[in-house]
């Protein structure tokens, strides 16, 4: 059944069905034909023996009834002029059911007589009338039973349909076979093209490339080449417009918290005494207040993958000191205290501005937890080494995240750990760290506070 639901297995069946039709509509003239000639065959029969009696009209009986057995007929009349007929006879074991006339039938008579005598199963007596072989008198008249009629016809009937059947079989086979290369094979390239750009419809190397010598599916090929072509290029513009976007989002939080730390330093400033520093620090401030407001609005942009890192040997102290003094400056009237357990002379090779970015993310996410619960606390960055690993703790005496950040964790814009945040944060970090082929995870978060786990591996260095 799954075979007739394919398109080569309707149409191997379809063939076939029309085969039989037309073997049908040639099966019904061809059995009328056929009695045609076997009662035009009797008759010639009939009158060869017909030809006995006048050679001799003085035949025994013995022959007579010898010669009708052999023209398969009880009783013969040759009528060769008005006058004198010819008659060989014999006793009929039933009277004379119907008369047929073969001297000029018409096509609709013939087929309907055949179709009469199949459906026919009784034997009966029929009269038959033609006209002699050569001329040879007015008319033949015979007398026959059905029986060895009607077995011919059926025999002959089953022989046509049987080499109908193996027509209309081989016929179909031959048929499955050229659309199975004409068409079907060409529509399952085509589809196995379809599927094939489906899985990666970006990769331009699988978009389809026109081969078909029919010109409807070389013309169908050509329409779906400039389909695909069209979606390939609208989808690598969409992805780049992602990654634009999502890198200026990614660039804008990480600026607008380089900026935050500069208008700290810019309150600084304001405090000279000197008078052109005082003139110029308002208008300082107001470009970089600008500055923060247009890389917060940015923050709309989705996820794009950050470049590769550039590995270089530093001091993570070093790295660790410059985030915890920008921190410092920002924590204001709050109560946060810093801590750094960093081997002073412990290097690491990696991206060091990366990193910068990976800490001060962490850093600034404690930080603003502990300052948006109001109570003192303490943010803490750690390190220490393996022979394979290098491992950074960032730990703060905060409330911990609430349960919506712990259920999306480094999953972006689904919800930032502070109020307000875009929840960028760890998504930047977690990015930046698998950059480094390392891995960024939550150690523990609850209400003692939250600890991060940055382990980063050696390679051997």
């Amino acid at each position: 059944m799954r075979f007739l639901n394919t398109l080569s297995g309707r149409f191997l069946l379809l063939t076939a069905i029309f085969v039989m039709l037309a073997e049908v509509m040639i099966f019904v003239p061809s059995v009328a034909r056929y009695r045609e000639d076997f009662l035009i065959s009797r008759l010639e029969r009939a009158q060869i023996a017909s030809l006995a009696l006048l050679a001799n009209e003085d035949i025994s009986a013995e022959l007579e009834q010898e010669l009708l057995q052999n023209a398969g007929v009880f009783n013969v009349v040759l009528r060769r002029d008005e006058a004198r007929q010819l008659v060989l006879s014999s006793d009929m074991p039933k009277p004379i059911s119907a008369t047929f006339d073969l001297r000029n039938p018409t096509a609709t008579t013939l087929i309907s007589d055949a179709m009469a005598r199949l459906l026919e199963p009784e034997n009966e007596v029929i009269r038959v009338i033609g006209d002699p072989v050569k001329m040879a008198g007015l008319l033949i008249e015979v007398t026959l039973d059905t029986e060895d009629l009607r077995a011919a016809m059926l025999d002959y009937g089953l022989r046509i349909l049987w080499l109908s059947l193996v027509i209309s079989l081989v016929t179909a086979g031959l048929l499955f076979l050229a659309v199975q290369g004409i068409l079907v094979k060409p529509i399952k390239r085509v589809v196995g093209h379809m599927q094939s750009y489906a899985a990666a419809p970006e990769d331009a190397r699988r978009v389809i490339q026109p081969s078909a010598r029919i010109s409807e599916l070389r013309e169908a090929e050509e329409t779906l080449k400039l389909m695909q072509t069209q979606l390939t290029g609208s989808l690598k513009q969409k992805e780049r417009l992602a990654q634009l976007g999502g890198a200026v989002a990614k660039v804008s939080h990480d600026l607008r918290n380089i900026l935050t730390s500069a208008q700290l330093f810019i309150d600084r400033i304001e405090m000279s005494e000197d008078p052109t520093v005082k003139r110029m620090a308002p208008k300082l401030v107001n470009s970089i207040t600008r500055a923060v407001h247009l890389c917060e609005t940015t923050l709309a942009y989705g996820k794009a993958e950050e470049p590769g890192p550039t590995l270089s040997r530093f001091r993570l102290a070093e790295i660790a000191g410059d985030v915890v003094e920008s921190e410092r400056l920002a924590v204001g009237d709050a109560q946060i205290s810093f801590a750094e357990d960093i081997p002073d002379q412990m290097m690491i090779r990696a991206d060091a501005e990366q990193m910068y970015r990976i800490l001060s993310n962490l850093v600034r996410n404690a930080r603003q937890a502990i300052v948006n619960a109001g109570q003192p606390g303490e943010i803490a960055i750690a390190a220490s080494e393996s022979d394979d690993t290098w491992t950074i703790r960032v730990s703060d005496t905060g409330p911990g995240l609430p349960p919506k950040a712990r259920e999306h964790l480094f999953q972006p814009f689904q919800g930032g750990a502070t109020k307000g945040g875009a929840g960028l944060g760890l998504t930047i970090a977690a990015e930046l760290v698998r950059g480094h082929g390392g891995s960024l995870e939550l150690d523990h978060s609850d209400e003692s506070g939250t600890s991060f786990r940055i382990d980063l591996p050696r390679g051997g260095l």
